[in-house]
């Protein structure tokens, strides 16, 4: 009901600002789907509760005449009443900005918004295009596990879900999503992986089923410390830049198999494999996970980092 209720509100904005001409309240009716479905009564009773909103958010709607004799009163927002003067923005600040913006391409709003103009165009109205900038939607979100992703972020709410890697494999998640972002035409989101016990990243087009509830609302915070340039890099993962050369047990570490760019047999129980990488922490907690079944030949920095991790290990568990 809420999501309904802001797209409502943004059409009614956009409707009138798309024109500086007064529009009747038919004709912002005939333009704007949710208040078509209504009655009159029910009509009357909206449109009056929403141009109340908009005052109460600081839009000042104008009230005119339509016609030459007056007999019509119509509405309008002014550009220059409500449009906002140059702000400066930090470098962190314009990142969070440029995140939410990419969300606003769901929301179904995009396309319910030029729809209206357009009707408005129908019936004899010219509007501005610029007011369309901003409703443009640069990323279709049709994967059918974006809704209720996105909702479950907003409530911090955390899910369970069965998610298909790469290979075709597919595992039961457990996620507490943070913030959800569109990456080279694709949705994703990143959260608290609580199978993993550390933050995560998940294509939402790999999502295989539906999203459920895995806890209550409210029930996790996201981190107020979290460093903006770590998230961003972890939202988008850098493109491999380097490569690296294992030995891997016949038959084991099949995710570094399915992600190598080469594979030679050395003998009946070892094979050669080499694996393209960007970060060498990640590929270094990947490596330590098969323990004695991966070994790092080279460069000398990833067989460090994952000798430094078994230590610690071992550490633990002396």
């Amino acid at each position: 009901m809420a999501q309904r209720k802001t797209e409502r509100l943004m059409n009614l904005v956009f409707t009138l600002l798309a024109t500086s001409q007064y529009l009747t309240k038919e004709q912002i009716r005939s333009s704007i789907a949710e208040y078509r479905e209504d009655n009159d009564v029910a009509f009357e009773r909206k449109f009056e509760r929403d141009k109340q909103e908009l005052r109460d958010l600081g839009l000042e709607i104008e009230t005119g005449t339509f016609d030459a004799l007056g007999g019509v009163t119509g509405y309008r927002l002014l550009r220059a009443e409500v449009e906002l003067p140059q702000i400066d923005l930090t470098v962190e600040e314009a990142a969070v900005i440029g995140l939410a913006g990419q969300l606003w391409d769901h929301a179904g709003m995009a396309a319910e918004t030029t729809t209206a103009l357009a009707k408005l165009k129908a019936i004899g109205h010219d509007f501005d295009p610029s007011v369309l900038r901003m409703t443009e939607a640069r990323l279709r979100a049709e994967e059918p596990a974006f809704d209720a992703v996105f909702d479950a972020t907003g409530r911090r709410m955390p899910i369970a879900f069965e998610y298909r890697r790469p290979g075709g494999e597919t595992t039961v998640r457990h996620l507490e999503p943070w913030s959800m972002t569109s990456f080279r035409e694709h949705w994703y989101v990143g959260g608290y992986d609580r199978d993993r016990q550390r933050p995560r990243l998940f294509r939402l087009s790999r999502i295989v089923g539906a999203v459920l509830p895995d806890g209550e609302p409210g029930e996790y915070e996201v981190p107020d410390d979290v460093d903006l340039k770590k998230v961003a890099r972890a939202l988008h993962p850098p493109e491999p830049d380097a490569t690296a050369v294992l030995r891997v047990t016949a038959g084991r570490a099949q995710s570094l198999r399915r992600h190598a760019v080469r594979v030679d047999r050395v003998d009946d129980a070892t094979d050669q494999v080499e694996v393209a990488y960007a970060v060498v922490g990640d590929l270094a907690d990947e490596i330590a996970s098969y323990g004695a079944d991966a070994i790092v030949v080279a460069p000398s920095e990833l067989r460090d980092a994952v000798v430094t991790r078994l230590r610690t290990v071992a550490e633990v568990h002396a």
